[in-house]
């Protein structure tokens, strides 16, 4: 197991000091997917909207950020134009 670090960068950037022990990559990748979702549907119940721009960076244990997870890639939206 390896440990991966998801630093949120949003409105207010959120270093993440503790880390998850994860399998792999794509694991840490799923993991920072639902961890963006959660932060999407949690910021539209408190204040009606979210930012597409904001993105989970996955950082490994050596300061390396691996990969990048953006919220416009996590989430369609769907619906009609008006």
């Amino acid at each position: 197991m390896a440990r991966f670090y998801f630093h949120l960068v949003n409105d207010v950037d959120a270093p993440d000091e503790e880390g998850r022990e994860l399998p792999n990559l794509e694991a840490a990748r799923e993991y920072a997917r639902n961890c963006a979702r959660r932060t999407i549907a949690e910021t539209i119940k408190d204040e009606g909207r979210f930012n597409l721009d904001h993105r989970i960076d996955i950082e490994n244990e050596h300061g390396q950020v691996l990969d990048t997870v953006w919220f416009k890639d996590v989430v369609s939206v769907e619906g009609s134009e008006r």
